[in-house]
């Protein structure tokens, strides 16, 4: 069996994840990955010694699909170039709501034109706790389902953090406290000169942290809090047909960026096997996500 060949924008957490989950997948083989930044190309020949390190996408050869493992912002403007190339985009876009419906509006016609497919928001929230919400409505359509995240690191509310001016390094927590509302524990380390009080004014006003209950912490050595587990508890609390009481858990405990990379490259196994167009997770399959031939998973899985 061809293998096909997956390439990697980014090299960061969720960017190692994936490299990983690429290197023991049986179906699939890393094509290269992307980067920009010298000092990033630097750590990552360092650390995939005879892979191909690029700074275009066009450098590498025979590309299937591209995994996006930047900052959610950043994949609006990445993914319709590389569609528009033929190559299939795997995104793990965490803005939930309209922002992620706009996106999936704007590339399914790109795609669709270009003869490819993109999959958004393929991490596990959004993402596999996406499909999971979905079977638990199934079950219980009528109800209330609540997502209680963590305690743990929320990488994407850390990235957004440390983009700010005068933050030198920082960390985003997120703590459950039920019924599917949290709180967030925010621990900053400032560049010299800066004022904490106007910074924290600022991260307040941004729509990543602007709907919660957020503390901020001033720190001056981040990374001995720096913890990558993150944990999920879904619960639905309903009916199903006349029956009232039911009530259905799902609990995942994980380190985040593994977990986040691995759902990448299911869904980039995923993606080739979708029609032009573009999906999130919900909307695929669940069968395509795993290697080997339908029939067989098929004879196995029921």
């Amino acid at each position: 069996m061809e293998k096909r060949r997956i390439a990697v924008v980014g090299f960061g957490h969720v960017g190692c994840g994936a490299v990983e989950a690429l290197e023991v997948a049986p179906d699939l083989e890393l094509a290269g990955v992307v980067l920009q930044d010298e000092g990033e190309i630097r750590r990552a020949c360092c650390s995939l010694g005879s892979v191909p390190v690029v700074r275009h996408l066009a450098e590498l050869e025979k590309v299937d699909a591209a995994l996006l493992a930047v900052p959610s912002r950043c994949v609006p403007k990445l993914a319709p170039p590389i569609l528009e190339t033929g190559v299939a985009t795997v995104d793990c876009y965490d803005i939930h709501g309209d922002p992620l419906m706009t996106l999936r509006a704007t590339l399914d016609p790109i795609a669709r034109e270009h003869g490819t497919a993109a999959v958004i928001s393929a991490g596990w929230d959004p993402g596999t706790d996406s499909v999971v919400r979905t079977l638990l409505e199934a079950l219980v359509p009528r109800g209330i389902t609540y997502t209680n995240f963590g305690p743990g690191m929320s990488m994407g509310h850390t990235v957004v953090i440390k983009g700010f001016e005068g933050v030198e390094d920082a960390l985003s927590l997120t703590i459950p406290k039920g019924c599917g509302l949290h709180k967030r524990y925010v621990y900053l380390k400032t560049r010299p000169g800066t004022d904490f009080d106007a910074l924290v004014a600022r991260i307040s006003q941004d729509p990543y942290f602007a709907h919660d209950e957020v503390h901020f912490f001033p720190c001056e050595d981040v990374q001995a809090l720096v913890d990558t587990g993150h944990a999920v508890h879904l619960e639905r609390r309903g009916s199903a047909g006349k029956t009232h009481n039911q009530k259905v858990d799902f609990l995942m405990s994980v380190t985040n960026p593994a977990a986040t990379g691995q759902v990448l490259v299911s869904a980039a196994r995923a993606v080739l096997r979708q029609r032009p167009g573009a999906y999130t997770l919900p909307e695929i399959p669940p069968v395509d996500f795993l290697p080997g031939d339908r029939e067989s998973l098929l004879h196995r899985l029921i």
